[in-house]
């Protein structure tokens, strides 16, 4: 009997009905002026639809002219239930979604599982959001493909570099950094720190970003690390917090998407 990891915050972070669901996200990535070549990796953000969704698909847009070339998808998210040390894989065969199953890339993870700071580790993905809600938006884009879902705790960008490398690939293989940005500033400020991270990401500076700036710090820097060595060009195409989108400027949050080409 196939290990199924069922979603966790459909119906919190997302609508849980399959239609309303393909609805939403169709809206967001139809508002999306085409534009740009598909990228080899993007950073979006990972809160609920009503505040980073808009951000999110300005990236998943660009993806749609690699639907049926893009099979594999490398995410990355950061770790906000479990304190652990290096990168967890699943157990689970298939995650699952209001819009249907994915299978895990079983050959990645066997590659990935012989580095020592690879774990399998159930518990930090059982209701971590930060990977499941790019999900139904790599679905709409997409259709078809296969997942390597991890999620990072306290590892070195070295670390998660190491992870990249061995899963980089060709054009069928995206990689996803799922990560907000600042958290809880008045929007004056947010706006300030925002644009200094994304400038960080454009330079490719991981040494730049701290844990108060982007919550997926982690596999952001992880991510840079590659990306400086390959000699990749990093570009912001959304800077926004929650309160462009749909809350207060009192406390919001930040919100940016970047690709990698």
């Amino acid at each position: 009997m196939a290990n199924v990891r069922n979603a966790a915050v459909a119906g919190l972070f997302y609508p849980e009905d399959p239609r309303e669901l393909h609805a939403m996200v169709a809206d967001f990535l139809g508002a999306v002026p085409a534009a740009g070549t598909v990228p080899k990796a993007i950073i979006a953000p990972h809160a609920g639809y009503i505040y980073s969704g808009p951000v999110a698909a300005s990236a998943y847009a660009r993806l749609k002219p690699a639907r049926g070339r893009i099979t594999r998808v490398v995410l990355l998210g950061p770790a906000h239930r479990v304190g652990f040390h290096g990168l967890a894989l699943p157990s689970a065969d298939y995650f699952m979604t209001p819009l249907g199953r994915i299978a895990v890339d079983q050959e990645a993870v066997k590659k990935i599982s012989l580095l020592p700071h690879v774990c399998v580790m159930d518990a930090a993905h059982a209701q971590e959001h930060s990977l499941e809600v790019h999900l139904p938006f790599l679905q709409e884009a997409l259709g078809g493909f296969s997942l390597v879902p991890l999620v990072v705790g306290d590892a070195a960008p070295e670390e998660v570099g190491e992870v990249l490398d061995l899963l980089w690939g060709g054009p069928e293989t995206l990689i996803v950094i799922s990560s907000d940005l600042s958290h809880y500033h008045d929007y004056k400020t947010a706006q300030k720190l925002d644009r200094a991270t994304s400038q960080a990401i454009e330079q490719l500076r991981p040494e730049d970003i701290d844990y108060d700036h982007a919550c997926g710090r982690n596999p952001v820097n992880g991510l840079l690390h590659v990306a400086r060595r390959l000699g990749l060009k990093a570009k912001t195409i959304d800077l926004r917090n929650s309160g462009d989108t749909a809350g207060s400027h009192d406390r919001v949050v930040g919100y940016g998407a970047y690709v990698f080409e």
